[in-house]
Formats: structure tokens, sequence, C-alpha cells
């Protein structure tokens, strides 16, 4: 029986197919991709009202950016601690408990008044942010191991469609409703999402440690090389993340204030404008597995660190608001799969722990993406200061053309 499974495994697979996915396993993908939905949901909801609550706290643009550094300073912080969280007390238990933090937080940014008070509560929302996302690719990187397909493009697609109803929801009612009460809507949805998503990982709790997964990555190193070309080979991998990550960090915090200010977009085009970058990486990361495994990640992450270093060329300097949100399309499709190709390779170079300093590395990106566009707004305007974002996916395809061997072989 076992040989005939592996076969029909084996023709399935030829065939393009795939066998039967366990339906506990099933239910478990449904909730992760859940997860990542709403985390992408309620970020957006956040960013779409970034320009109410600059003109709220009568904040200048360097002093925004301080503000925003909250976010990511809370986020990368927390990271590591949330690594010992899941090893103690399981990945699924850890989402759960992140999402619920994370809705709640949303609701206080606007109830501050100045860009300190806001800076403040954005160390609180980021570290629940930053706890979530490491919680959440950390079940999802053991759900595909035990799915055995490399589906985590289509988590990080789940991300970006909620993204995008985030974004298209708070582009509709951005003037009727005031932020307070559009964030306690969105909390609202949080936290009900969390309670059914959550509940069907608690019917399959992880296990805080997962050692089947340590023999494949200890037999994956001597093919690989010394232990220290697996290091490097992840801090590769992470730079090209961090490359990524700014970029999306920019878009988020940056966009809709760069069409409002600089172009004259309504509250609604400015809306939009990441709401087609967020639609461009979801149609993008849908697609993200069969591109990889049709042209190869070397080839993709250069295509896509290409594609964006135009967009976003195109979005920064366009002389209309349409033009530039063309741009940010653009941009979308070439970013959207370079993180989640980073983060896997990553994890096959140097296994879980690979996969931990990777993203903690390329979330780095949103740690100095905001203040670096804030001053450099201030000194040469934020369309120049937004062409920083085209530089760095220049220099993503750059690396992954120079370690273009690696992808295949492994060594740096």
């Amino acid at each position: 029986m076992p040989t005939l499974n592996k076969i029909r495994a084996a023709l399935t697979k030829d065939m393009g197919r795939t066998p039967p996915a366990d339906p506990h396993l099933t239910r478990l993908r449904i909730a992760v991709t859940a997860f990542f939905a709403m985390d992408g949901f309620l970020f957006a909801g956040w960013v779409v009202r970034i320009p109410a609550i600059k003109a709220q706290t009568g904040a200048g643009a360097g002093a925004l950016g301080l503000a925003l550094l909250g976010v990511s300073a809370g986020a990368v912080a927390f990271m590591m601690f949330t690594g010992r969280l899941c090893r103690r007390f399981g990945s699924h238990t850890v989402t759960t408990a992140s999402a619920a933090a994370l809705a709640l937080s949303i609701v206080l940014p606007p109830l501050t008044h100045s860009a300190t008070a806001l800076g403040l509560v954005l160390l609180v929302f980021g570290a629940a942010y930053g706890s979530l996302n490491v919680a959440m690719n950390s079940a999802a990187v053991d759900l595909i191991s035990a799915l055995r397909r490399p589906v985590m493009p289509g988590f990080h697609a789940a991300f970006s469609l909620g993204g995008m109803l985030g974004a298209g929801l708070g582009g509709l009612i951005a003037g009727s409703l005031s932020p307070t009460v559009h964030l306690l809507l969105l909390a609202a949805i949080g936290l009900l999402v969390t309670a059914v998503a959550g509940n069907s990982l608690r019917a399959h709790p992880s296990s805080p440690a997962v050692p089947e997964r340590l023999p494949a990555a200890q037999e994956s190193r001597p093919r690989h090389g010394r232990a220290g070309h697996g290091r490097r080979l992840v801090l590769v991998f992470g730079l090209i993340a961090l490359c990524t990550a700014y970029g999306e960090g920019a878009m988020a915090d940056w966009g809709a204030l760069h069409l409002s200010q600089d172009l004259g977009a309504g509250p609604g085009t400015a809306a939009a404008g990441y709401a087609v970058f967020a639609l461009a990486m979801t149609v993008g990361r849908l697609s993200g597995t069969a591109l990889v495994q049709r042209f190869g990640a070397a080839r993709a992450l250069i295509a896509g660190g290409t594609t964006a270093t135009a967009g976003m060329l195109l979005g920064a300097l366009a002389p209309s608001a349409v033009a530039a949100c063309a741009g940010f399309a653009v941009a979308g499709l070439g970013l959207a799969n370079i993180f989640p190709i980073a983060i896997a390779r990553a994890g096959e170079s140097g296994g879980p722990d690979g996969v931990a300093v990777a993203s903690t590395v390329g979330y780095g990106g949103m740690l100095l993406g905001p203040p670096a566009i804030g001053f450099l707004a201030e000194a040469a305007g934020l369309p120049a200061a937004l062409t920083t974002v085209a530089l760095l996916a220049a220099v993503a395809a750059v690396i992954a053309y120079a370690t273009r061997g690696a992808h295949r072989t492994g060594r740096a």
C-alpha cells in the first residue's frame, strides 16, 4: 500500500495535480489564510487614515516619519520575543493572541493629538503586528511542510487581498466616517475573524516544538556546504526581503499622502493608490507558485526587482494621480513574490532558524522606510524620497542576479 500511494502521488504530480488533502490540514490552511487576510485588512485600514490622523496631530513630514517609526520599531523589537513564545506555547496559540491584540490596538491612533502620543501608541500597534506576522508565518511554514506543497505565496496573496479590501473600504467611507469610528469598526471585524479562525487553530493545536522539521534541515546542510555558507545565504535572502519590505512599508505609509499632498487627489483616490498596489500584489502572489516552478527562484526575483524599479519610478515621478496609481500597480506586481520567495529560500538554506532570521532582517526594511522617507521628503520632497523604493528594488534584483548560482546549488 505505501508503494501504491507513492506511485499515485508521483503520477498526480506529473499530471499537474496533487493528492487529496487531509481535511484537518485543509481546515488549518483556511484558518491560517484567514489570519493573513485579516492582518492585511487591518493594516490597510490604518494606513489609509494616516492623512487624516496627520492633520489631527498637526505633525510635519519629519515628525510623522518618527511617529510612524513606532510601528516598525515595535514590530521588529517584538519578533524575536514572539519566536520564543511560539517555541513555548505553539504558533497557533500565539497567532490567535497576537491577532486579538492587533485588533484591539488599531483603535488607539485616532485617540492621539500629538506626534509623540501617536508614536507611543504605534509602538503597541507595531508590537502586535510584528508578533502576528512571526506567529502566523511560523504556522504557515509548519503547514507547508505537512502539505508538501510550496503554497507560501498563497498565504501572502491573502494578506495582499486583505490589504486591497481594507484600502477599498477605507476609500469608500473615508469621507463619511471619522478615523475613530472607522477603526472601531475594523477592530470589531478583526475580533470576529480571530474568534472564528482561532477556534479552528485551537481545535488542532500546534506543538511548541516541531522535531520532524529538524532532520530535513540538518540533512540539507551537507549538500549545501558548510554551515557558514548557509548563514551567509540566510543573510542574503534577508537583505532581499528587506529591500521588498522597505517598498511595501513606504507604499503603506506614504503612498496615500503622496497622492493627496503632491498630486491633489481626494480621499477616495488617495486610498485607491494603495488599493491598486495591494490588488497587483494579490494577482502576482496568486500566480507566484506557478511562476517559481516554471522559471525558478532566481529569475523570479530578478524579474520582480526590475519590474518594481520601473513601476516605482513612474509612481513617484508621474505628473497625475492616475499615472501614479498605474505605477503603483506595476510596482505591486514586481514586489509581489520577492518577500515570499526570499523567506522560503532562507528556510531551505537554514531551516526554521533561517526563516526567523530572514524575516527579522526583512521586516527591518519597514523600520528603515518610514523615517527615511520622512527625512528625505523634508529635504527633497516626497516624490524624490519615494524613488528610493525603486533604488532598493533594483538592489534586490542585482543581489538576486549576483547570487543566482545559490538558488540552484545552495552555495553563496
